[in-house]
């Protein structure tokens, strides 16, 4: 039973870069781009109203989790929450910390996969409007975002 509760966690977190990488492209850069506009231009604070969405997903990782600890036949629920809040982990970690560094730290990339990814938002970043941006994901970025090699 260990092993079917880890592979829904490891399973929920793949499958919200899936789902982080379609609100971000239809949602943050659609509908709610009131919302995400200001995490494309400069602004004051500390906080800003990008901030909302990891509200949302907090309050729906939050649910699920407490469904499926007070009901018994939606078990798994617990564990898809889990899942969710693990992804917000690392997406709090590299999108605020790393990327953006919100939280002031001293990091260098050396692992090319996370030069990779972070060039891939760096280059999304390029835009500040809401039509136009490229590379939505948050931790995966295909190779075409490889950074060009110092010669």
């Amino acid at each position: 039973m260990i092993w079917l509760k880890i592979f829904i966690v490891v399973a929920t977190v793949i499958f919200m870069e899936g789902a982080a990488w379609f609100i971000h492209k239809y949602i943050m850069h659609g509908l709610m781009w009131n919302w995400h506009e200001d995490h494309h231009n400069h602004h004051k604070g500390f906080f800003e109203k990008n901030d909302y969405f990891a509200v949302v997903f907090s309050v729906v990782s939050i649910l699920t989790i407490a469904v499926g600890l007070r009901v018994e036949s939606l078990w798994f629920l617990l564990w898809i929450g889990i899942g969710v809040l693990f992804y917000g982990v690392f997406y709090f970690v590299f999108h605020d910390i790393i990327v953006h560094r919100r939280v002031k730290i001293k990091y260098s990339a050396r692992h090319t996969y996370m030069r990779r990814i972070m060039n891939a938002h760096y280059i999304h970043h390029r835009v500040h409007t809401k039509e136009g941006a490229e590379a939505f994901g948050f931790l995966f970025a295909p190779k075409k975002f490889e950074p060009k090699s110092r010669e």
